[in-house]
């Protein structure tokens, strides 16, 4: 959150990146892809705005309380969706990481803007545990599979089925935008983008 100037742009670039392909995202024939492209759409342009560089752009005091409540409305909506579905609870606290950056920026002095701002250490390092575990979870859920064919050494892998390529399976059918793992990645992103934002706190 307004660090150093190059790795700011880099997250800059980053969050905006996967913000416009969440956009992308929310033209899918699948009422729940849409839906939960659109809060994350949401996140990555919020978290691209809040990680310009000081140097740059230092936005007004109203900002803060505006990103507060802007995402607080995010969080209750992902709660509400938490019905019918497990994985809003990420989205659930994505929401609620940027309303406690949105409250510890709005209530540091600023200069602290430039040189990291003091949040609560146990919230942060909770956040921070959090999102870490989530990019190494992802992570490893995004290596693909394969089976082995024979128990020979030496044997070709072969993929399972429906990951091979030219596979006629739901991946394949289904357009661009709906594949899970490209949803994957996009959640990914921006998850290490929370990091990077959190650490300086």
């Amino acid at each position: 959150m307004h660090g150093p100037a190059s790795s700011g742009w880099l997250l800059v670039a980053l969050c905006a990146a996967t913000g416009a392909y969440c956009l992308l995202r929310m033209r899918s024939s699948v009422e729940e892809q849409r839906s939960a492209a659109g809060g994350e759409a949401l996140m990555g342009f919020g978290m691209a705005a809040m990680a310009v560089p000081a140097a740059v752009f230092t936005p007004p005091a109203w900002v803060w309380p505006g990103y507060a409540v802007v995402f607080g409305a995010a969080g209750l909506r992902a709660l509400w969706a938490a019905r019918s579905g497990r994985h809003h609870l990420h989205h659930l606290v994505g929401a609620a990481a940027m309303v406690y950056m949105a409250v510890v920026m709005a209530g540091s002095p600023a200069h602290a803007h430039a040189h990291g701002a003091s949040g609560t250490p146990v919230l942060t390092g909770a956040l921070l545990l959090y999102f870490t575990g989530y990019v190494l979870l992802t992570g490893v859920r995004l290596i693909p599979v394969v089976a082995v064919a024979g128990s020979g050494a030496g044997a070709p892998a072969v993929p399972l089925p429906g990951q091979g390529p030219g596979a006629d399976g739901p991946a394949a059918a289904a357009g661009w935008g709906d594949r899970p793992e490209l949803a994957r990645a996009c959640r990914l992103s921006m998850a290490i983008g929370m990091l990077a934002m959190l650490l300086p706190l």
